[in-house]
């Protein structure tokens, strides 16, 4: 057997802990597990971080929307860890200041909103930059295109974007240092037993194989988001109730020279919604919707009814700036794991804090929490199961940088990869078909991004038998990718 199994096939037969759920939330136990020394096996039904940890909105923050709640505890709990991952990963976070244009009728006035901005950096225990009121002319000054009837001014906060599928992958990679810790994706349960000494047998199957093995282990997580209940009624030896409420939402993207903002926005819909326009790497981040999900959460797709909405959206506040279809560049859809409040299905009304379930004493479901919070959501299961173990459990111990990064960070510029940095990446990061590789590995989320869209077959074409010897690609794979 290898040190680091890529295959089912090859993974240990059993294990201290197995995790399943390869999103952001696993990968944060995976890690945390693994600094305290703690033997694991990570696994994701499809590639790691490609679902709800690749569609967020791309930012890690406070939740300044919270506040109208009153819930004081998680923007604080978020804004100290939005400003941890600024020192543990500068090469994941940037620092910008979002603008919240405000005008006649806007719900809120200026004054709240001072109020508010006051407390968002109170409660960053005044480690955001901070806070600034501009008048109506420094605004339009910023936000050069945006509409100017009825304005009165600008809150200018500060948050933090992120490339979020590269967080989850690069946190997975850092639990990987440990050679007893294993992570496989295309990996799934389909089935489960708790076993009449206390431990628990979990039956997978690779999804590219279709080979299974049976892998026994003292503890068992499920970290599966918005997949949850699906999951869980599906292994009958778990008595589950659902609990989740999946939101849909959607983002587009578009070319900077489409948008030619400066600074990431907030804005109010007439819905009440908060809809971000967030400019990075060339282009500029419209999102999100919201609706409740049903039927097939896996791999959803943006309607044109969504699309719709976000550009009426960008309408009312750009009247001047002429946005069809035709100029997006590519959309994407997920599902946010929202928890129950009781029996309540209200996507408007259930909790960001995250949710713990115990089916039996060594079997763990974590539902809910933010991608902000990720790195603390896990720390009473791994506290428990490291104390199992004989160890001792710090929660200091993950407020250290990653020690093996990817080898693209998400701001690098793609025309300056080399045929070594694909082969590098390839046999260091988990790949395992091409999309994992464009996507994820190189940030790229559709073809009409680059700029000489020509370029992308001449560099990828003749790399293709070489890179076959480790992914699953064919030339059909580089001349079909949208």
């Amino acid at each position: 057997m290898t040190k680091t199994p890529n295959n089912l096939i090859d993974a240990n037969d059993t294990y201290d802990t197995i995790i399943v759920g390869g999103g952001i939330v696993g990968a944060g136990i995976f890690r945390d597990l693994s600094i305290h020394g703690v033997e694991c096996l990570l696994i994701d039904k499809k590639d790691f971080a490609s679902q709800t940890s690749q569609t967020s909105s791309k930012m890690l923050h406070g939740g300044i929307r919270y506040l109208e709640t009153y819930n004081f505890g998680l923007v604080w709990e978020a804004l100290h860890e939005k400003n941890l991952w600024l020192q543990l990963a500068p090469h994941l976070c940037k620092e910008l200041p979002f603008h919240m244009p405000f005008f006649k009728e806007s719900k809120h006035p200026m004054w709240m909103i001072k109020m508010g901005l006051m407390l968002y950096d109170f409660l960053s225990s005044y480690k955001n930059s901070p806070h600034k009121m501009l008048s109506k002319q420094n605004t339009s000054n910023a936000l050069p295109r945006l509409k100017t009837k009825d304005l009165k001014g600008c809150g200018v906060y500060y948050d933090v974007i992120v490339d979020d599928s590269k967080l989850a992958l690069e946190t997975i990679y850092d639990g990987l240092v440990n050679e007893k810790c294993h992570a496989l994706n295309y990996t799934s349960i389909i089935g489960f037993t708790h076993n009449s000494d206390g431990t628990c047998t979990g039956e997978l199957t690779d999804e590219l194989t279709k080979e299974t093995k049976k892998i026994t282990a003292k503890n068992v997580v499920f970290a599966t988001g918005p997949f949850t209940d699906q999951l869980l009624d599906c292994l009958k030896n778990i008595n589950w109730t659902p609990q989740m409420v999946p939101a849909r939402g959607i983002h587009l993207w578009l070319d900077h020279k489409t948008l030619p903002i400066k600074y990431p926005m907030i804005l109010m819909t007439k819905d009440g919604r908060v809809v971000f326009v967030i400019p990075q790497k060339g282009w500029v981040l419209v999102g999100t919707t919201e609706e409740l999900a049903e039927g097939d959460l896996f791999d959803l797709v943006a309607r044109d009814d969504e699309v719709d909405y976000l550009l009426e959206s960008l309408k009312e506040y750009f009247p001047d700036v002429l946005i069809e279809k035709t100029d997006i560049l590519s959309t994407f859809a997920g599902i946010r794991p929202l928890v129950r409040a009781g029996k309540s299905v209200d996507i408007h009304n259930t909790s960001r804090h995250h949710k713990i379930i115990k089916p039996f004493d060594n079997t763990y479901v974590i539902m809910g929490g933010k991608l902000t919070t990720y790195r603390l959501m896990g720390h009473k299961i791994t506290k428990e199961i490291v104390t199992k173990n004989g160890l001792k459990f710090s929660a200091d111990l993950t407020k250290v940088p990653f020690r093996r990064p990817s080898v693209i960070g998400p701001f690098d510029p793609l025309s300056e990869l080399s045929e070594s940095d694909i082969l590098k990446i390839v046999k260091s990061e988990k790949v395992k078909t091409f999309q994992d590789l464009v996507r994820r590995r190189l940030g790229l989320p559709a073809r009409s991004h680059l700029k000489t869209q020509q370029n992308f077959d001449k560099f990828f074409l003749p790399l293709v038998p070489e890179l076959s010897k480790y992914i699953k690609i064919t030339e059909d794979d580089v001349k079909n990718w949208k």
